[in-house]
């Protein structure tokens, strides 16, 4: 079984479409969220995650700029983001908004060889607003797995790529489709292959998009200018 992972498409209909040419024929799609914020095509973006969602297995759960552009909840965001998520609620669609509420902050998927999964945007402890960076301690990743009853734990939020061992249980991180910031502008998403063994079935990709149209969009929509050149930069 091969499972495809990714995490914070952010309203980037460029480096979605280029991520989907390479995962579309994996058997499930699992999504840890945020769809919207700080880029410039969100419509399109949701839209064609509801369209796959009617036609296949793809599980995806309700990220903290999801949540804020839902309902309106944007306290603790930077400027950037705040001006980014008033202008999506003025431009998205009615049913495309009614979506993002209906997605759940939590999911659960299991594997064909009976390994479990959840699907959280931050952690469990914060499910929508939690940073778990590869470079915490294992201490940390270690009490975070407490609150969790599965294998695996898959999260999103920092735009970083990231897999941790702890025992015979992991927490992965795809890392991001739409808004890189490991210092890699290329989209990421990662794959797990159930027919390989742990640790060695998770593979990490980038792809290559058009980022100057990504970008292009986000200025010319009048979004901050930041928006379109951190793109470049992978941060």
């Amino acid at each position: 079984m091969l499972i495809a992972l990714i995490s914070d498409i952010h309203s980037n209909w460029e480096a979605l479409q280029a991520v989907w040419d390479y995962i579309k024929d994996a058997d499930v799609i699992l999504c840890m969220g945020d769809l919207v914020g700080y880029g410039a095509s969100p419509n399109e973006v949701v839209d064609f995650i509801r369209r796959e969602m009617e036609k296949r297995k793809l599980l995806c759960v309700r990220g903290n700029h999801d949540n804020a552009i839902a309902f309106g909840a944007e306290w603790g965001f930077n400027p950037y983001a705040r001006q980014a998520v008033r202008w999506h609620q003025h431009v998205m669609t009615v049913e495309n908004l009614e979506f993002l509420r209906k997605l759940p902050v939590r999911q659960i998927f299991t594997d064909e060889a009976g390994r479990s999964y959840l699907l959280i945007h931050g952690s469990p402890r914060a499910p929508l607003d939690e940073y778990l960076f590869p470079w915490l301690p294992d201490s940390e990743f270690r009490a975070v797995l407490s609150y969790v009853k599965q294998e695996d734990l898959l999260v999103g939020h920092t735009h970083v790529p990231m897999l941790k061992e702890i025992g015979n249980r992991r927490i992965i991180n795809p890392g991001g489709v739409g808004q890189p910031r490991d210092g890699d502008w290329r989209a990421s998403y990662a794959l797990i292959n159930t027919e390989k063994d742990p640790p060695e079935n998770v593979e990490f990709h980038r792809v290559e998009y058009d980022v100057q149209e990504a970008a292009r969009k986000i200025l010319e929509a009048g979004l901050p200018r930041f928006l379109a050149e951190r793109l470049y930069d992978g941060y």
